[in-house]
């Protein structure tokens, strides 16, 4: 078997008696470091740190990589302003979804892309596959082996991170970055982008800074209750705010207006890989919509539990939990167009047995002031 792959916060882990590490997608990484409730409702309440150097980075540069990127993403990267991000997908001709990612505006003809840990090898493959002549004058780097990553999320995060820069981050716009802040002293590219529902900040910056970082913030924000946070509450916080997780609720079989994130595809934006067959769907109707369930039998609905309606399949869950912050069992599902109306009931088989559920509005979770992004 091949070694699984460690981050360079790894050896920090050990710090904590509870911390418990699962294989994710070829990487050793934690599942929770004190506990998975515990470490979700720091997130919702006060803050949680991050360890999210499994994923990767690529660099764009070059005459013509503007255009390149119109071509690869759904989003309009011509919107970018240099210290502007976006999340994006790319996608198959057939519509499907390659991969979601963020991109960033480092400089006119300078870009970064944040992708999905599972995805990095099969995200470079195929961007580099459409580096034809047309786009010669384009560079394409993956710098993931070099680059961690640190995710710092919750309400008091601008409170804690404010103890360790003197960068204007009060200033700082959600979906926006510095290129070149300094936290605990450490050169990074300081980021207000999240994954939780949450207000919060990522940090990017070279592997030998990972203890300065790590330490440098769970001190400051000792105080202010900031607590490590592992895979576990990653997946749950995300879930509550409906932010989709590829494999999940996006994947080469699903398309991002079925996934209900048409908002980050500009089909007037002309030529982008999958604009034709997103049209076409479009045009003759979703026949499948991503709907939240919220369950009324006693039960918890998992990802892949078929939903029925009427006595026949209409669909499966995707993600599905107990909601730490509600208290509700709930789960995203991926149904047949005809049975998405909210407060339609369907039945969820849980080992073995139909159990009643009803479809809900999402997000289930909104922050009370949230913003939306690009």
């Amino acid at each position: 078997m091949e070694a699984l792959k460690r981050t360079p916060f790894y050896d920090l882990y050990s710090a904590y008696a509870e911390s418990r590490c699962i294989d994710f997608g070829g990487w050793e990484l934690p599942v929770q470091f004190t506990g998975i409730v515990k470490e979700h409702e720091a997130v919702r309440q006060q803050a949680g740190l991050f360890d999210v150097s499994h994923m990767g980075e690529f660099m764009v540069s070059g005459s013509g990589s503007e255009a390149f990127l119109q071509l690869m993403t759904t989003n309009d990267v011509s919107r970018l302003q240099d210290g502007g991000a976006q999340y994006t997908l790319m996608l198959y001709p057939t519509g499907g979804v390659v991969d979601d990612l963020l991109v960033y505006r480092l400089g006119e003809e300078r870009y970064m892309l944040v992708v999905n840990a599972s995805n990095i090898d099969k995200d470079f493959q195929w961007l580099q596959e459409h580096l034809t002549a047309e786009f010669s004058g384009v560079t394409l780097t993956n710098v993931s082996d070099e680059t961690l990553l640190l995710a710092l999320q919750g309400p008091l995060a601008e409170t804690i991170l404010a103890e360790v820069t003197s960068a204007p981050i009060a200033e700082l716009a959600p979906f926006h970055f510095i290129e070149r802040a300094v936290v605990c002293g450490v050169e990074v590219l300081l980021s207000r982008t999240g994954y939780t529902g949450e207000d919060g900040f990522e940090l990017y910056a070279p592997l030998d800074t990972a203890a300065v970082l790590w330490n440098g913030l769970l001190a400051a924000g000792a105080p202010h209750g900031l607590t490590p946070a592992g895979l576990g509450a990653r997946d749950t916080l995300r879930f509550e705010a409906k932010l989709p997780l590829y494999g999940q609720e996006l994947s080469a079989d699903i398309t991002p207006l079925e996934a209900g994130v048409q908002f980050f595809v500009k089909l007037d934006k002309a030529g982008f890989i999958g604009r034709d067959a997103l049209l076409k769907q479009k045009e003759s109707g979703l026949p499948r919509r991503l709907v939240g369930l919220e369950m009324i039998d006693r039960g918890i609905p998992r990802s892949h539990y078929p939903v029925y309606a009427d006595g026949v399949k209409i669909g499966e869950v995707t993600t599905g939990t107990q909601s730490p912050t509600l208290k509700r069992n709930l789960g995203l599902a991926l149904l047949d167009a005809a049975y998405t109306e909210t407060g339609t009931e369907v039945y969820v088989e849980i080992r073995g047995k139909q159990l009643k559920a009803a479809v809900v509005k999402t997000p289930f979770y909104k922050k009370s002031q949230g913003v939306k992004p690009q």
